[in-house]
């Protein structure tokens, strides 16, 4: 498992903060797959334009898919998404705030960004001392939660997403059929 820093994704978090502090974020780290899987996946086609759209990166040992929607493109697919490999979702946006982690369609641990100890899945201690140490157990306590929980979806999938990635060239299309 990847040692991935907080500090690494405060960048990402600042991406999708506006001037008014106000976050819109919904990313998902898929491991070991390439974005046109990813995209194929949630039956994406990649170069199509609607109302609302997704965008997949290559990224250090899989895919960061970012939905420019509600979220719920990423909400309606997780078991596919998933489906023989790993995979983690941030959701920070006016409507929630949570972390969920599959593993081949299961949900293994998901939880509200300011309230760990109402976690739920099949084995929500499965990385605990990871969540420890990023500080991501701390309920209403939790400081700059978006950024923890990013590198904390980087550590529990292997994918590693940097300023990099994000400047280069994404599969685009879009995911009206799954709003």
């Amino acid at each position: 498992m990847s040692e991935t820093t907080v500090e690494e994704y405060a960048w990402l978090y600042q991406e999708f903060t506006d001037d008014a502090d106000d976050i819109w974020l919904c990313i998902s780290f898929v491991q070991g797959l390439l974005p046109r899987e990813v995209l194929r996946r949630i039956d994406v086609v990649p170069g199509t334009i609607g109302e609302f759209g997704v965008e997949a990166y290559v990224a250090d040992g899989g895919t960061v898919l970012i939905d420019y929607g509600w979220g719920t493109s990423l909400d309606t697919a997780p078991e596919l998404l998933s489906s023989g490999t790993t995979m983690a979702t941030v959701v920070a946006n006016i409507k929630s705030d949570n972390f969920s982690l599959l593993v081949d369609g299961d949900l293994i641990t998901e939880f509200n960004l300011y309230g760990y100890s109402y976690r739920h899945g099949e084995v929500p201690e499965r990385l605990l001392p990871h969540l420890q140490e990023l500080g991501l157990d701390r309920d209403d306590l939790t400081e700059n939660a978006v950024p923890r929980a990013l590198a904390f979806a980087s550590r529990a999938t292997g994918v590693r997403f940097s300023r990099r990635h994000f400047a280069q060239d994404a599969l685009t299309g879009a995911s009206d059929h799954l709003q």
